[in-house]
């Protein structure tokens, strides 16, 4: 068996020069946005990029398509996860700015100016209530509803049933 060897410092670096050369990398210049970004109840560690007052609940990637189509941005919806949260799927792919280098909105010039006006016009923009606050959702009692509800009646001489002492 004949064993082909080269002398190591010019035939890699000629092919190194060769392939550096000629080859063409197209970079994608798009912004890639996760919801988890702008979301309220993430921490900065768990991937929240915005303060926790402009932060929308539960932003959702077509909600924040239908953002991106109203400030006039090109996007796409990507079927890819969140690095930090596996269960988190789909990412936004925003392009900023047209081909020439200018921006296709100019009041949008950086992702963290895109990120909070997708926060700030966000559908379903709810700040996150108060500690201990309780909302309840208003219900209305109709007299003939309310009579023809059965209450629980109660069995024996209230005593309630537990596990016992075993025999």
């Amino acid at each position: 068996a004949y064993a082909i060897r080269f002398n190591a410092n010019e035939i890699p670096f000629k092919l190194f020069l060769e392939r550096s050369t000629t080859m063409s990398i197209q970079h994608d210049r798009r912004v890639v946005v996760y919801p988890h970004y702008i979301t309220a109840s993430k921490t900065v560690a768990e991937g929240r990029r915005i303060p926790k007052e402009l932060a929308c609940d539960n932003p959702n990637v077509v909600e924040m398509k239908t953002v991106c189509d109203v400030l006039k941005l090109p996007c796409i919806i990507e079927d890819k996860h969140y690095p930090r949260d596996w269960f988190i799927r789909c990412r936004l792919r925003v392009q900023l700015k047209k081909e020439d280098g200018s921006f296709i909105n100019p009041d949008i010039v950086s992702r963290r100016t895109l990120l909070l006006k997708i926060a700030e016009l966000q559908p379903q923009h709810k700040k996150p209530f108060p500690q201990g606050a309780v909302v309840l959702p208003a219900q209305k009692e109709e007299p003939a509803a309310s009579s023809s509800v059965a209450q629980p009646s109660s069995s024996g001489s209230g005593k309630s049933k537990g596990k016992g002492k075993k025999k």
